[in-house]
């Protein structure tokens, strides 16, 4: 059987208490429902369809780099009218997996168990056993432990509160059968709604089998329904990330101060200091220690680099054996070479420093090109913007910037240069050249420095 997927997203999280869609808030830098959809890209099936409700536009507008068939629910009359609406775009010989957008961290190993557990004449549920199965439908079995039914919580008796087993949604089932039972759900139920769940026990009425399969963790099946239920999910994911890390041979000053919004892979013997942040696609190579307080978005990091505390790295390239920070900014397309030095409050932007170059501290350097071991001093700035355009500084190779340089590009300084302390460069500076661009020193003799003016009749004209 050919499988194609549907994915429930038409809620509207009242309970988020946010005028943005629920499945459009986000765990570990991306949407809830972007993971429930990469959760089934794995499995390779035929189609994909969303169905949405409340904020529809936003919803596909967030998503429209995904192939997905959009599938408008209208009203929210239940998951099983929700199901019913993609109906008709789904072939009849397919096998169909419903999953949820609020549901974020099922494994695609759970889902693809459930599509290979079915067949024309069986369907397959997720359940799972919980502490505390407060407001979940129960798994009713009968005495030969069969799936007869699944009761949701406000319709369950005494009796079935007590059962430890929970329907988590998920399932799997073939098309043609799921168009056989679905315009026969009717909403006599304590919400007023078409249950999908109600389609198990039609199942059992038509002789099918009901196969059971079970999530490896816990988390897999957390739906998320308030701001509370989405930081607990981050927080466990993040944990469950650290631990992970440490796994693989990264030191970790805590592993429950550590956030890691997109994909980060490290080598062997790094460390990572609290409260750092990483976005994106992050590489760090072997022995790299991040200080504390420090965000890296989409950067490589090569072997032996020192990042300090309070430093910002974002796409930026990082030879090895360079040291950043403390309070440093490697702004997009900032490239370092090995052994590259930046200081305390030195920002680099679309810039490349060539092996050995160092920005010790409180430096701009923008749109410039600096060579191996040069040095450039404290308060030193590219002036590579015009008001309209920017303009590029070329610096050659072991040449020695003074402290308060103003470099104006387009600006081209030779290798083994020497630039004086306070100077604006405007020029080009050739090799081995000694620049000075700075007014004359004046020193005048017994200065007599201004008196404030006394008021007639003030009591404080003396007063400075």
């Amino acid at each position: 059987m050919s499988a194609e997927v549907v994915i429930l997203a038409a809620g509207q999280g009242s309970r988020m208490r946010s005028t943005l869609p629920k499945v459009l808030h986000t765990l570990a830098g991306k949407t809830l429902l972007q993971w429930a959809v990469d959760a089934v890209r794995p499995l390779q099936t035929e189609k994909l369809h969303i169905v949405i409700g409340h904020g529809g536009d936003q919803v596909q507008s967030a998503l429209q780099h995904e192939a997905v068939n959009w599938v408008e629910q209208a009203e929210q009359k239940g998951t099983g009218h929700a199901v019913a609406q993609a109906l008709p775009d789904i072939a009849d010989d397919a096998a169909v997996l419903i999953t949820y957008g609020d549901v974020p961290l099922i494994a695609p190993q759970t889902l693809s168990s459930l599509l290979s557990s079915i067949d024309e004449s069986s369907i397959a549920i997720l359940s799972a056993y919980v502490d505390d199965p407060s407001g979940y439908g129960r798994i009713v079995r009968d005495n030969k432990d069969n799936v007869t039914a699944i009761v949701e919580h406000k319709d369950a008796s005494a009796e079935q509160l007590a059962i430890a087993e929970i329907n988590t949604g998920v399932l799997a089932a073939p098309a043609k059968a799921l168009k056989r039972w679905l315009p026969q759900l009717q909403a006599n139920n304590a919400q007023g709604e078409y249950y999908l769940t109600d389609i198990i026990a039609m199942a059992v009425a038509d002789s099918f089998s009901i196969a059971v399969a079970h999530p490896k963790d816990l988390i897999e099946i957390q739906g998320i329904n308030s701001r509370r239920q989405l930081q607990e999910v981050e927080r466990a994911l993040q944990h469950q990330r650290a631990l992970q890390l440490m796994d693989e041979g990264v030191g970790l000053a805590d592993a429950q101060r550590l956030d890691i919004r997109g994909e980060l892979s490290a080598d062997s013997d790094c460390f990572i200091d609290i409260n750092c942040v990483f976005e994106g696609t992050v590489t760090l190579g072997h022995h790299v220690r991040i200080g504390p307080n420090c965000m890296i978005i989409n950067s490589r990091i090569g072997d032996g680099v020192e990042i300090k505390a309070n430093s910002i790295v974002e796409d930026a390239d990082v030879s090895g054996d360079c040291v950043i920070g403390p309070f440093a900014r490697l702004r997009p397309g900032s490239v370092l070479g090995n052994g590259v030095k930046v200081g305390n409050f030195v920002e680099v932007k679309k810039s490349r420093l060539a092996d050995g170059a160092k920005v010790n501290h409180l430096s701009y350097i923008g749109d410039a090109e600096v060579g191996s071991l040069t040095n450039i001093g404290a308060g030193t700035i590219t002036c590579n913007y015009d008001g309209v355009n920017k303009h590029k500084t070329r610096i050659g190779k072991a040449s020695f910037i003074g402290s308060n340089t103003s470099l104006v590009a387009p600006v081209e300084i030779g290798d083994n240069a020497t630039i004086g302390a306070g100077s604006t460069i405007t020029g080009k500076v050739d090799d081995n050249e000694l620049a000075v661009a700075r007014g004359r020193q004046r020193n005048i003799q017994n200065w007599k420095r201004p008196e404030a003016t006394k008021t007639v009749g003030s009591k404080n004209a003396d007063k400075h």
